[in-house]
């Protein structure tokens, strides 16, 4: 191609402006801006195609990739997933699956303005805890509560607000890491408390927490190994005890859950959990627990117990840091509002324990329905397996709940897997003996067909 045959082609290429204005009226988003971002990708690109001596495109062609270039940069990356792994509380899936009151009180709230902290009786400024410090304590049998952004802030917050530079005294058993690096040690360091650990790895013994104490301790910490278990020669001291000790000499003690049940999980056919009222029925001084784990609701960190201990941490600079907003207040109210009901009425209105409660007879039938509606190729095939799931997010780690799905075979299941990964809704699976199994527990309702459909296009796609 000769320079001039070059320089011609490239003069032909429309200018920006004129491409905008020509596809404006057809666009679907309705974003200006977004348009002439697209607009100047594409033509950024065909010059350089056309510098490397391609062929331009045609002004249809143009047309097609700027209306492709504009759905990619006005898409959100917040995708939706069907989870089909069978892990309930799915960390990196977002875990709980709000209730339908909580939706619709976090759509009402995002509509427009709210009471958050507002008093309508004085129409002076509030305090945004009133709309969940009641129930809290309400449900937990205790005197105050509040709210932190998640219960590490909340564990966080809490140390800083009773023991900075004092010491803090943890069983060695208990200095858990949970998923992304939070360590308790860690947050100790930056909450500005000294920690003081006791005992050992496997057991730690009264004694080991009395001999500890000195007049520099601030608090005495129970942490709950949410996310792993210490089996066989191992003890850990009751926490009825720890307040005992705590009362002796004057010394708070506060519990970290981590999930946090206000429900006795037995009634789901699970193991129990610790619940917060039991911790606060024990005498725990500060109880901490996520919103977003057995509660299934929003992720938040409720931090509840006796009134003289929260009003201290509410008074803390951290406190304002870690606070949460409008839409996480309102999903906790409403999702903190069905722990009033009996378990019945938990499974017919809450997600999570719907997940929870749904037999494996049942879900054999959900795996039958699913086969019969798949239309794969030759070369793939589809059973149905017995599987297991579990609870995730750290809650109940060596426990599997019995469950049902279908398993997929295909001449290369990593692609199938990555094929329906990258598909909208995007699909979680997991891969175990060879197969793409495909948890029936995990799906939410109106999602089976959707499952179907989108396993038959990924698996035509690849090997029709």
């Amino acid at each position: 191609m000769t320079d001039v045959e070059l320089n011609e082609k490239l003069r032909n290429l429309p200018a920006v402006h004129e491409l905008v204005e020509k596809i404006s009226g057809e666009a679907q988003s309705g974003a200006p801006a977004a348009l002439l971002m697209a607009c100047r990708s594409v033509i950024e690109n065909e010059r350089a195609f056309i510098l490397e001596g391609k062929e331009p495109e045609t002004p249809e062609q143009l047309r097609e990739n700027v209306l492709v270039e504009l759905d990619r940069i006005t898409r959100s990356s917040m995708k939706n997933v069907i989870n089909a792994t069978g892990i309930i509380l799915h960390t990196a899936l977002g875990r709980a699956c709000l209730p339908d009151s909580a939706v619709e009180a976090v759509s009402r709230v995002a509509q427009g303005y709210s009471i958050l902290q507002w008093d309508g009786e004085t129409g002076r400024r509030g305090h945004r805890d009133i709309h969940t410090e009641r129930l809290i304590c309400e449900l937990a049998g205790s005197e105050a509560a509040t709210i932190a952004n998640n219960n590490a802030g909340a564990t966080l917050l809490v140390l800083a607000a009773l023991a900075r530079g004092r010491e803090v005294i943890v069983s060695r058993g208990q200095l858990v890491e949970i998923g992304g690096a939070f360590r308790i040690p860690e947050v100790m360091k930056q909450s500005g408390a000294i920690m003081h650990e006791v005992g050992c790895t496997n057991r730690t013994h009264l004694r080991d927490y009395r001999e500890a104490i000195n007049e520099n301790t601030a608090v005495i910490l129970r942490v709950h190994p949410s996310n792993y278990r210490i089996k066989g020669f191992s003890g850990e001291v009751p926490l009825e005890q720890l307040v005992e000790l705590g009362e002796e000499f004057g010394i708070p003690v506060v519990d970290d859950l981590g999930a946090g049940s206000y429900i006795d999980l037995s009634k789901f056919g699970l193991p129990s959990e610790p619940t917060v009222q039991s911790s606060i029925n024990a005498g725990a001084a500060v109880v901490t627990s996520s919103g977003d784990k057995l509660i299934g609701g929003p992720q938040a960190g409720i931090i509840t117990g006796k009134k003289e201990f929260i009003q201290k941490i509410k008074k803390h600079p951290l406190a304002r840091a870690l606070r949460v907003g409008k839409l996480t207040i309102a999903a906790l109210e409403a999702s903190l509002m069905l722990f009033r009901e009996d378990a019945e009425y938990l499974v017919d209105n809450h997600p999570l324990y719907r997940m929870f409660a749904a037999d494996v007879d049942h879900l054999r039938k959900e795996a039958d329905k699913f086969l019969t509606l798949l239309k794969l190729p030759a070369s793939c095939s589809a059973s149905i397996q017995e599987t297991d799931s579990y609870v995730g997010s750290g809650a109940l780690p060596d426990h599997a709940i019995p469950s049902a799905g279908a398993g997929l075979a295909s001449p290369d299941n990593e692609a199938l897997a990555r094929k329906l990964r990258l598909g909208s809704p995007a699909v979680a699976s997991r891969i175990e003996d060879g197969l793409i199994k495909l948890d029936m527990r995990t799906l939410q309702p109106g999602e089976l067909e959707v499952l179907a459909s989108l396993v038959n296009n990924a698996a035509q796609d690849l090997w029709a």
